[in-house]
Protein backbone atom coordinates (compact mmCIF):
# COMPACT_ATOMS: atom_id res chain seq x y z
CA UNK A 1 0.00 0.00 0.00
CA UNK A 2 1.08 3.54 -1.10
CA UNK A 3 1.01 6.03 1.54
CA UNK A 4 0.83 9.56 0.09
CA UNK A 5 3.34 12.16 1.44
CA UNK A 6 1.97 14.59 3.30
CA UNK A 7 4.29 18.35 3.90
CA UNK A 8 4.37 19.25 6.98
CA UNK A 9 3.75 23.08 7.90
CA UNK A 10 4.32 24.78 11.22
CA UNK A 11 0.21 24.28 11.57
CA UNK A 12 0.43 20.21 12.00
CA UNK A 13 2.98 19.90 14.95
CA UNK A 14 4.57 20.81 17.96
CA UNK A 15 7.41 19.82 19.97
CA UNK A 16 6.53 18.82 23.56
CA UNK A 17 8.89 19.11 26.57
CA UNK A 18 10.62 15.97 25.70
CA UNK A 19 11.59 17.36 22.07
CA UNK A 20 8.64 14.76 20.44
CA UNK A 21 7.10 15.99 17.49
CA UNK A 22 3.12 16.09 18.53
CA UNK A 23 0.78 16.28 15.36
CA UNK A 24 -2.15 18.30 15.78
CA UNK A 25 -6.20 17.79 15.00
CA UNK A 26 -5.24 19.63 11.76
CA UNK A 27 -2.40 17.96 10.89
CA UNK A 28 -4.82 14.22 11.50
CA UNK A 29 -7.69 16.52 9.29
CA UNK A 30 -5.41 16.93 6.67
CA UNK A 31 -3.87 13.09 6.76
CA UNK A 32 -7.92 11.62 6.69
CA UNK A 33 -7.92 8.67 8.58
CA UNK A 34 -7.19 7.29 12.01
CA UNK A 35 -4.07 5.44 12.59
CA UNK A 36 -5.38 3.40 16.20
CA UNK A 37 -2.42 4.88 18.02
CA UNK A 38 -3.70 6.79 20.18
CA UNK A 39 -2.82 10.09 19.58
CA UNK A 40 -3.18 12.71 22.05
CA UNK A 41 -5.43 15.12 19.44
CA UNK A 42 -7.12 12.39 17.31
CA UNK A 43 -10.19 14.60 16.02
CA UNK A 44 -12.08 10.76 14.84
CA UNK A 45 -12.42 9.78 18.95
CA UNK A 46 -10.13 7.09 18.87
CA UNK A 47 -9.88 5.39 22.42
CA UNK A 48 -6.63 3.64 22.78
CA UNK A 49 -7.54 1.83 26.61
CA UNK A 50 -10.70 0.61 24.75
CA UNK A 51 -9.99 0.11 21.24
CA UNK A 52 -12.71 1.74 20.17
CA UNK A 53 -14.38 5.19 18.76
CA UNK A 54 -16.26 7.22 21.04
CA UNK A 55 -17.42 9.78 19.02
Amino acid sequence: MYNKRIELTEEDYYLNEQGYKVFTEKYHLKRGHCCQSGCKHCPYGYDKKTNSFIR
